[in-house]
């Protein structure tokens, strides 16, 4: 699915794409990656389901440009609105990593209505944020003056970590891609540079206050937000459902796609079309 439609937010321009008729489901994407971890299900569920995907400002396709943040609570507002302009009337959410703090935030703090909510190794509860994150928000100007080709070997590394089992080199290098060039390399460090714990802080206490179906979905190896996690999220959300992944890390979606599309295709059925789940 490409990218092929725009919508133009605060001086950014938003990359978007839709394709299928039924229920409407929208993807968020976390750090550092894009819309393109999610697309094979979306193109999966296209079948059943209106799928949308999308990239925050400051990833993949979007615009990236310095002088705007990239923050957790900027993009929070942006998906309130982005809803609003596709004109959704409480659609489904799949989220991954930062993709879930964002829409928790658009949810409730901005009014955004969702018929239910995936949460995938997300992140969401204190504390996180890598060593590395806070190398990069303590010191950016060191990172950003790399070579390319260190900056390059830094994030192929930094990368192959998020998953268990290994990546492939085709999946490696398109999920490297965006963060080359100079336009890349910076968005790559800024968009560490602004990750503040506060902004998961501001929404945490309010977790139980959510009154929909809530799927919790974590790979049981995952090294970056581990599932101790996913216990307490859980636990936090007045009926949320958990489902623990075998040989999965934080890149569940390349370690487990089978396993995580056929337990997404059922809970979305099971809330759409009243299907067993």
């Amino acid at each position: 699915m490409q990218l092929t439609e725009t919508f133009d937010w605060r001086d950014r321009t938003v990359r978007w794409a839709s394709r299928g008729s039924g229920p409407p489901v929208v993807f968020c994407h976390g750090t550092p990656w894009s819309s393109r971890l999610w697309e094979p299900f979306a193109d999966a569920l296209s079948a059943e389901f209106t799928v949308y995907l999308w990239d925050m400002p400051g990833y993949g396709a979007s615009s990236k440009l310095p002088e705007h943040p990239v923050s957790l609570d900027v993009q929070g507002e942006l998906l309130a609105d982005l809803l609003e302009h596709w004109n959704l009337d409480r659609p489904h959410l799949v989220t991954h990593d930062y993709g879930g703090a964002v829409s928790l935030r658009a949810h409730l703090l901005h009014g955004s209505a969702y018929a239910s909510l995936a949460l995938v190794d997300v992140v969401a509860l204190a504390p996180w944020g890598s060593e590395f994150f806070r190398q990069v928000r303590d010191t950016p100007e060191a990172f950003t003056t790399l070579a390319p080709d260190i900056h390059e070997s830094l994030v192929r590394t930094y990368i192959s970590g998020a998953s268990h089992r290994g990546l492939r080199e085709a999946d490696l290098a398109a999920l490297v891609a965006p963060w080359l060039g100079e336009v890349g390399r910076r968005a790559f460090y800024r968009q560490m540079a602004e990750a503040d714990q506060a902004y998961t802080d501001a929404v945490q206490p309010r977790y139980g206050e959510l009154d929909l179906p809530v799927l919790v979905v974590w790979g049981r190896e995952d090294t970056w937000i581990p599932v101790d996690r996913a216990h307490r999220l859980a636990a936090t959300i007045p009926g949320a459902e958990l489902e623990l992944v075998d040989d999965a890390g934080h890149l569940i979606q390349l370690d487990q796609p089978a396993r995580l599309a056929t337990r997404l295709h059922r809970w979305l059925s099971a809330r759409s079309f009243g299907r067993a789940a």
